[in-house]
């Protein structure tokens, strides 16, 4: 794992629900990760947001604005380091809740891909088929 500026994470038994906490200038947020298969078996969505206490929901569409996005997604892609060795084969998929939370998503990855394709193929889904990654191409948006 190359990412180092990233926050303490408490993990469940079963190594698919990830919680940490965010601290900046809003204060401390909860933040949560979970991977959830999909309908494709070994195919599983990367889930990641605020959690709210009073509901016990977990919101992918509030903007925090903490201070500390980088950070934040950091700690969020070091979850996918400890996944994958609980389950080497399975595929994972991120997905934006919007499309500039995809587009941030994109950049986080482009920073990155050097380091992230020692581990991981990174692939984008365009015209409805994967292809490897590029950082400058458009990648849909569902």
């Amino acid at each position: 794992m190359f990412i180092e500026d990233r926050y303490e994470v408490l993990i469940d038994d079963t190594v698919s629900l990830f919680e940490f906490v965010s601290e900046g200038k809003n204060g401390k947020i909860k933040k949560v990760v979970r991977y959830n298969e999909t309908n494709l078996k070994g195919m599983y969505n990367l889930g990641f947001g605020d959690y709210d206490e009073d509901t016990g929901l977990i919101s992918d569409t509030v903007v925090t604005d903490n201070g500390d996005s980088e950070k934040v997604l950091a700690t969020v892609a070091a979850t996918v380091w400890a996944f994958i060795e609980m389950y080497p084969k399975a595929y994972i998929i991120l997905i934006g809740s919007t499309p500039a939370r995809t587009r941030l998503y994109r950049m986080g990855i482009a920073k990155y891909l050097s380091k992230i394709s020692e581990d991981f193929e990174v692939q984008g889904l365009q015209n409805s088929s994967w292809k490897k990654f590029a950082p400058m191409e458009i990648i849909q948006h569902f």
